[in-house]
């Protein structure tokens, strides 16, 4: 089965009305097609991954559920096992590892989009373009913003990647800058 992004848009939007939710998956898309073209990868199969990463997130929230009931349905309809691997993965929880470039990039990407989209949005201009690596840390160290988010995880996804944090994150900046108006991160500039 060959991967088409408007295909799994559809899907997407077919599972998940919230806007949050459907923004959270452009920007890991966003990233992780950044990513693709950074390690030479096929950048419209990984951004299909990430655009359905959370795809079944909005029906099924709970640890028994996600990604396992989106997984069933990605069977069904015909998508590669490596598609449903690397969606697996990207849940700690899942039991499955991370060992392909694809699964270990979509982890790196999810939390931190949102960290980033967060840091974003608590800026006076609410938006990315004026955002540095550098501040995005500074939140880090600040347990009550974002307090959803392990900071672990962040740290854990640069290491899976090989790349110093802040490196990381300045990637994933730039990688979610090329879609600031999709994401609602122009802001005032």
């Amino acid at each position: 089965m060959a991967l088409n992004r408007e295909q799994a848009w559809s899907l997407l939007t077919e599972y998940t009305k919230s806007e949050s939710l459907l923004k959270h998956a452009l920007a890991v898309e966003a990233a992780v097609r950044g990513y693709a073209r950074h390690f030479g990868e096929d950048e419209n199969d990984w951004g299909v991954v990430a655009l359905l990463h959370d795809f079944d997130y909005e029906r099924w929230p709970s640890l028994d559920e996600h990604p396992f009931r989106g997984s069933e349905i990605l069977g069904a309809k015909g998508y590669p096992e490596w598609v449903i691997r690397a969606i697996l993965s990207h849940a700690d929880y899942s039991g499955v590892a991370r060992e392909s470039r694809l699964e270990k990039t979509l982890f790196a990407c999810d939390e931190l989009c949102g960290f980033i989209t967060a840091a974003s949005l608590v800026r006076p201009s609410k938006s990315i373009l004026d955002l540095e690596a550098s501040s995005v840390v500074k939140r880090m160290k600040d347990k009550a913003f974002a307090r959803a988010v392990k900071r672990e995880d962040l740290r854990a996804g640069a290491e899976l990647l090989g790349l110093p944090l802040e490196e990381h994150i300045t990637n994933v900046i730039g990688f979610m800058r090329s879609q600031a108006d999709a994401l609602g991160l122009r802001g005032t500039l």
